[in-house]
């Protein structure tokens, strides 16, 4: 597993490193039953604390990506990928809406901003 942190980024190296095992959690490089390093090897591969991973490796526990057994280490969980749609949705939904209030300050019309996510999207 290859984890790469910023100490230049303004996010916090924990959410670092919570949001990349996520994203191979869903883009299936991880998969269920995988064993993750131990919070300790992590931190001393990252030379980071001991804490930071901790607290990463808990927040994907509450979130349901990750679950711990004691003596063992922390194993990818199954995941929800319906639940997990549906919280992109908002995200997105909330991005989209911000997009739509930057477009009106500025003028763009609806088929003007239409066009212009085609763009982005790769004209699909």
């Amino acid at each position: 597993m290859n984890i790469n942190i910023s100490n230049a980024s303004g996010e916090p190296i924990y959410t670092q490193i919570e949001s990349q095992i996520k994203a191979l959690i869903l883009e299936g490089k991880l998969k269920e039953g995988d064993a993750l390093p131990s919070m300790r090897n992590l931190a001393t591969q990252l030379r980071i604390s001991f804490m930071t991973t901790k607290r990463a490796y808990e927040n994907l526990e509450r979130g349901g990506f990750i679950e711990s057994y004691m003596g063992k280490g922390c194993f990818v969980k199954a995941q929800n990928m319906e639940l997990y749609r549906e919280e992109q949705i908002k995200i997105i939904e909330a991005l989209l809406m911000e997009a739509g209030d930057k477009a009106r300050k500025c003028g763009i019309t609806m088929d003007e901003l239409h066009s212009l996510l085609d763009l982005v999207n790769g004209g699909e």
